[in-house]
């Protein structure tokens, strides 16, 4: 599977979506692909972030990492993404990075991307899945593939059985509830191989 470009492209305030992107990263890697990790252009006010220390720390923390461009989406052949869910929605971030995309969906680059997408709340009832088909519905109109996990193995059910991708809860302290990391390699696996199997 050494002829797939994977981009694993998240959001993340606190951490969360960041280190489900590591995970997906390493799993891409793993499996033969050349992955390149990037983040979501903050665009919240500094004061905002200032407000919350584990926003803070963590944009501090990640300040290095390369910043998501349709360069990017160009580049790759397979897409994950991984954003935690807003009112049930997307974040404010994520949206406006794929309000960029339209050179691209013009130029119909976007045709036949795989892509997969995870998400995260603070409720198991918040909204992940809902955040998840959010993104997979602009993917419908890139004429992308969906390769969506499905129950395609069992460590689906101990990360809480979403089918749409992989998603997790968060406690008040920033810790996930759910057993996710083995979901997410696996998630990360599937995306790539589906890929190498159009590249062949």
């Amino acid at each position: 599977m050494s002829n797939v470009k994977l981009a694993v492209i998240y959001y993340s305030a606190t951490g969360t979506n960041h280190q489900l992107a590591s995970w997906a990263k390493e799993a891409g890697e793993a499996a033969g692909a050349e992955v390149r990790l990037a983040k979501i252009k903050e665009t919240a006010p500094a004061e905002a972030i200032a407000s919350n220390p584990l926003w803070q720390k963590h944009a501090d923390a990640t300040r290095d990492i390369e910043e998501a461009t349709p360069d990017l989406l160009d580049w790759a052949d397979a897409i994950i993404f991984s954003v935690p869910t807003r009112y049930g929605h997307v974040p404010g971030q994520f949206q406006q990075f794929l309000d960029t995309t339209g050179g691209l969906w013009a130029q119909g680059k976007l045709v036949n991307k795989v892509v997969s997408a995870m998400s995260s709340a603070q409720n198991p009832h918040g909204g992940q899945e809902a955040t998840v088909l959010a993104v997979y519905t602009t993917m419908f109109h890139w004429g992308a593939i969906v390769a969506a996990p499905g129950y395609s193995d069992p460590v689906l059910f101990a990360a809480g059985g979403n089918p749409y991708g992989t998603s997790v809860t968060v406690d008040q302290d920033g810790n996930m509830v759910e057993s996710v990391e083995p979901a997410v390699r696996h998630q990360a696996k599937r995306t790539v191989e589906v890929a190498s199997r159009l590249n062949s």
